[in-house]
């Protein structure tokens, strides 16, 4: 079969394809968090010492006893097998952005040859897959393979429903045989203590006694694009990078903006009705879908939880989602860039920070500049901000999302922060020394009887701003796709607790001088704003103006890639950010550096043997076909006497040559080894390969655009990102 009738073949199968058939929606009440152990099923499930245990130390981080673990054990053992679990699974996240499991079985054997169900305390609370074989960064040498999860019982445990059977699935942490971290969990629990050991004592100075465990919370919004699998599995690069390596831009794209907020295609929203009832019974709280900017692209947005819940389900949702597309014969790419020329995708990280007796930090009521709390605690965001951009570049950082920071759909890569009109005017108001009442945003009114009149938000939003406030939180916009949000809310976490300890030193000061709690407040404030106020920025931060103030006026910095921003890893003040917190030792910090790095040098290696390969086995016989077409062609007509334009055969000829020219290039740069640092090596991918691998694209995707459609090897733009 030729290259073009499998892409007919394809699109035959596409436009012919019966929907898959789902059950009808249930009701909400009655799928809700049904497979999930949760508080409410502890509480029906366990005894009252043991169920006023464990809600001790969901809510609070108290410790829990080993004999009340052997309770919840037999408790979770007893529910899991009446809904026909077989097996069980410590779940964890190392430093890979997937998820990893080891299934093991209740089933022991008896002296008489029998069988039974077994699950205690001991195997509830520590597991032991491989530590070595896992990315490590130097923590572990290949001899050395012990490593251990640990049951968190802050995290709910679940079942997972498959074709195949159910597991019972219980979060965990992943730690080596010499304690150090090897996952995404354990620094995030860390971060959450750091911040709350330093939110009580800025709470506790401004007078509240009744204080709360503080949590930080996290809604993070999905992006991700749906291309029929018939169409994928003719793309060795979706297939293997997760982004075309090669592609022209059809003649329609996103400029008509009428995909984004669209009526959703009929066989993506039973996708999503099937993807969302299975996130339900996992007690995951999907709460908005729509269509996204570019055609193909979609979104899902799950309501606010405590960070670490949050961080879990957003894994599972990344794996719910792949598997539940191929089910419905879709590939699901969450890609930062699958496809040139339209929007890429994002992981909006929406964070905040509260507790059960001050409620949300963040949130500045309706007179904000009278709110203290308020005032000290986004204060402190915008210090964290100020002093570790470079950190949050970096926990931001990987070869996919380096596509689009920077790009005309997202952030770039200089961190500052938005405030939005009403919140700057306050702390700049603070930075001068004084504070006026802070604007409303008046009332909506449309010149309409018929539509009601509303009060607006004070501020607009700016969709440019890589850290911005939305009205009682901030979203981190530039986070990838792909990515865990564990990186961001550890980075987010921290900064706040190194800018809270920062702030009750202050306070502690000014309160010991005699001044009044206002005062000593905005005293505090002001000095931070004369120190940070400048990353504060409310324009348009994808303007050549502000790149130029920024740097040259402002002294922030500009990280456009991976290879950039990594190295702020290895940086004295982050070392001593995370140390002095407790959230990551040195080595711990210096793993993360080797991993990501070597995750970064592997992407692009992997991506720049794709690019050889395709062309040379997919694109360049095309192209000589199509030569030898014309050549014929061009022969016979002059056998006639007629003269057949010959400028298009020139032109493939042209781009046939010059592509193979490049892809000679690349791939002897790809050979080149002698780098004295990973730093040095990380800066040759990311300059001349990358550039050497845009070359060869340029005269691939110039072919796609005039080499007969009939001779064209992969699914085209077009195709891909149209036909549902």
């Amino acid at each position: 079969m030729s290259a073009n009738s499998s892409r007919l073949q394809a699109i035959q199968s596409i436009t012919n394809r019966k929907p898959v058939e789902v059950s009808k929606p249930d009701h909400l009440g009655n799928i809700w968090a049904e497979d999930v152990f949760n508080l409410a099923r502890m509480e029906w499930a366990l005894s009252k010492s043991a169920f006023k245990a464990m809600k001790s130390t969901v809510q609070t981080g108290a410790p829990l006893d080993p004999a009340t673990a052997d309770v919840v054990a037999a408790a979770m053992k007893e529910w899991a097998v009446s809904k026909g679990v077989k097996f069980f699974s410590h779940i964890f996240y190392p430093m890979t952005n997937i998820t990893a499991e080891k299934h093991d079985g209740f089933i022991i054997t008896n002296p008489d040859g029998g069988a039974i169900t077994e699950f205690t305390g001991s195997l509830l609370i520590k597991g032991e897959p491989d530590g070595s074989s896992f990315p490590n960064g130097s923590l572990r040498m290949t001899s050395a393979a012990r490593g251990y999860t640990a049951w968190d019982p802050t995290s709910p445990a679940f079942i997972m429903q498959t074709d195949n059977g159910a597991t019972l699935m219980i979060p965990s942490v992943f730690m080596s045989w010499t304690g150090e971290a090897l996952d995404k969990k354990i620094p995030l629990l860390r971060s959450n203590a750091a911040m709350d050991k330093a939110a009580r004592k800025v709470i506790s100075l401004v007078g509240e006694t009744d204080i709360a465990p503080l949590n930080s919370s996290c809604g993070a919004e999905q992006e991700y694009f749906l291309v029929d699998a018939n169409f994928a599995s003719l793309r060795p690069d979706l297939l293997l990078a997760g982004r075309t390596l090669f592609g022209a831009s059809p003649a329609k794209g996103q400029q008509f903006d009428d995909h984004y907020f669209g009526a959703i295609p009929a066989r993506v929203q039973v996708f999503m009705q099937d993807y969302e009832d299975q996130l339900y019974k996992l007690g995951i709280p999907a709460k908005t879908h729509h269509n996204e900017v570019a055609p193909g692209q979609f979104e899902i947005a799950p309501y606010f939880e405590a960070a670490n819940i949050a961080a879990d389900h957003q894994q599972l949702m990344m794996t719910l989602m792949k598997a539940t597309a191929a089910k419905h014969g879709f590939m699901c790419l969450l890609h930062e860039k699958p496809f040139a020329g339209v929007n890429g995708s994002g992981k909006h990280v929406n964070w905040s920070v509260g507790n059960s007796t001050q409620g949300n930090l963040l949130d500045p009521g309706s007179t904000p500049h009278e709110n203290l709390l308020f005032l000290l605690f986004c204060g402190a965001v915008i210090r964290g901000v100020h002093l570790h951009g470079p950190l949050l570049r970096a926990v931001i950082a990987s070869a996919s999302n380096d596509h689009r920071l920077g790009a005309n759909e997202a952030p770039p890569a200089i961190l500052s922060v938005y405030l939005g009109d009403q919140l700057e005017k306050v702390f700049m108001d603070i930075k001068e020394g004084k504070l006026m009442s802070s604007a409303r945003g008046g009332d909506m009114d449309l010149g309409l009887s018929q539509i009601l009149k509303f009060e607006r938000d004070p501020g607009d939003r700016n969709r440019t701003s890589p850290f911005a406030f939305t009205g009682n939180r901030f979203e981190f916009r530039a986070v990838g796709a792909s990515q865990s949000v564990s990186g961001p809310l550890v980075a987010m976490n921290t900064m706040l607790a190194d800018s809270l300890d920062w702030i009750g030193t202050k306070l502690e000061g000014a309160l010991a001088a005699g001044k009044s709690t206002p005062a000593a407040v905005i005293a505090v404030l002001q000095e931070l704003m004369q120190q940070h106020g400048n990353v504060v920025f409310g324009g348009d931060g994808y303007s050549p103006e502000w790149h130029r103030m920024a740097v040259e006026e402002r002294g922030l910095k500009n990280i456009p890639t991976t290879a950039d921003a990594l190295p702020a890893l290895r940086e004295e003040s982050v070392k001593t950010l995370f140390k002095s917190t407790g959230v990551l030792s040195p080595v711990e910090l210096e793993s993360r550096f080797e991993v990501y790095a070597e995750q970064y040098l592997l992407s692009i290696e992997v991506e720049a043997k794709l690019v050889i390969d395709m062309a040379k086995t997919l694109i360049y016989p095309a192209a000589i076909d199509y030569l030898s077409t014309l050549s014929g062609t061009s022969a016979g007509m002059a056998a006639m006497g007629l003269d057949l334009d010959k400028s298009t055969a020139k032109l493939v000829a042209e781009h046939t040559n010059a592509m193979m020219l490049a892809v000679a290039k690349l791939a002897e740069a790809l050979g080149k080894h002698d780098f004295t640092t990973v730093e040095e090596h990380m800066q040759f991918c990311a300059g001349d390969i990358r550039s050497l691998m845009n070359e060869v694209r340029l005269h691939a995707d110039a072919l796609e655009v005039n080499v007969a459609d009939a001779l064209w090897p992969l699914p085209k733009y077009q195709e891909m990102l149209f036909i549902k």
